[in-house]
């Protein structure tokens, strides 16, 4: 039962975070690209933040300055501008598509960075699933776009994030953390539109009702994410992860009227395959090496 309801919630966080793409791209055209991360990054770091006061936490604490929350703050920061910038400029469903490759990017930052066995198996899914992410680009071809390559940033910069959270000690809490990760989106917002030249805009009461509902459906998917890991088995409920790919298609094609290409469509099936294989053999890693009896 468990297992089925954090599967139940891993779906309606992706629907959550897809119904944010959404209303990010549909923004997009009024207010800066700098502006919406600003804004996104106050109105959930307010959030988080009386969340977390609510629990009898205090914000201003040495936490902030851990390595491993700085760490992680950084990667959120390119991994988040980095991807908004892609929803709100090149196709979602591409963006989508690349993001996807983000547990094939964490697995090769464990064995680079921490040294973490990788065996040839994973290996070869992580080139495969790389493989999928040239195919849904396709660099120097007549259907490349060049502003597809800030979903490439934003997802390395997002699974620099996962990495660092790994080092991040158990004391601080997920609150916190997403308080501070979200909160530093504000002066970041704030650079990408001085530095683009651009001025803020006064949101109209449609784009005011919009960011609400990003703020809002992004939120709750991010606590759906937090407790569904908190409740089910990962091996269980992680690859329900890949369900944000099919509501990202779904929106951008009877919202935006998108319509992805053949190739497209078999890259990011590769991207996926290789991510599932790839979290089901780490999975099943894990409970072999719980099975192994420690010698006396």
């Amino acid at each position: 039962m468990e297992n089925l309801r954090g599967s139940a919630l891993i779906v309606a966080g992706m629907l959550g975070f897809a119904l944010e793409d959404m209303f990010i791209k549909m923004m997009a055209g009024a207010l800066p690209v700098g502006q919406i991360l600003m804004l996104l990054g106050l109105g959930g770091g307010i959030v988080f933040a009386m969340m977390s006061v609510a629990r009898g936490e205090r914000l201003l604490s040495p936490d902030f300055h851990h390595r491993a929350v700085i760490a992680r703050n950084l990667g959120e920061v390119i991994g988040t501008a980095g991807f908004i910038t892609a929803v709100a400029l090149s196709p979602l469903a591409t963006a989508s598509a690349i993001l996807q490759a983000n547990p094939l990017l964490v697995t090769l930052g464990a064995a680079v960075f921490f040294a973490e066995p990788v065996g040839w198996r994973r290996w070869s899914a992580i080139c495969v699933g790389l493989f999928g992410v040239l195919l849904v680009i396709r660099p120097g071809a007549e259907g490349f776009t060049p502003l597809s390559l800030f979903a490439v940033l934003g997802t390395m910069g997002l699974a620099a994030r996962d990495l660092a959270s790994r080092r991040v000690p158990r004391s601080i809490s997920s609150l916190k953390l997403s308080t501070y990760a979200f909160l530093i989106l504000v002066p970041v917002g704030y650079l990408m539109v001085v530095v683009a030249g651009e001025a803020l805009v006064w949101p109209s009461t449609v784009n005011s009702l919009r960011l609400l509902a990003a703020i809002g459906v992004g939120v709750a998917g991010y606590w759906a994410l937090t407790a569904a890991t908190r409740m089910g088995e990962i091996s269980v409920i992680a690859p329900y992860r890949y369900t944000r790919l099919v509501f990202a298609l779904f929106v951008a094609y009877f919202a935006f009227g998108e319509r992805p290409d053949l190739l497209t469509y078999i890259g990011a099936a590769i991207i996926v395959g290789s991510g599932i294989y790839t979290l089901l053999r780490e999975a099943r890693l894990r409970r072999a090496s719980r099975r192994v009896t420690p010698a006396l």
